[in-house]
């Protein structure tokens, strides 16, 4: 008598970011919210984001030697957009 053998399926990918990404995010808050102890209050959101947004780009805009055009590319958002934030952060020297 012949066995079934179980088809293999793919496993879903989780993230299209490389997961030593999301594991240092995953560490970074749960360090974050262990030193607060109680609650962190309200825009843990917010504060995450900007913790990650200015090094994200200052290291996109390194990469690729301060060219805006690509920069903005390899982000995923329009120029105007990075310019806007490059001001915001005081990165636009």
């Amino acid at each position: 008598m012949n066995a079934a053998v179980p088809l293999r399926t793919a496993a879903p990918q989780e993230s299209t970011l490389p997961p030593a990404l999301g594991d240092c995010v995953a560490r970074a808050v749960r360090r974050y919210l262990a030193d607060v102890e109680a609650q962190p209050g309200e825009g843990l959101h917010a504060l995450v984001m900007q913790e990650v947004e200015l090094p994200l780009l200052r290291e996109v805009m390194a990469c690729y030697g301060g060219n805006q055009s690509r920069a903005a590319e390899a982000l995923g958002i329009t120029r105007a957009t990075l310019r806007r934030k490059l001001q915001q952060y005081g990165l636009n020297g």
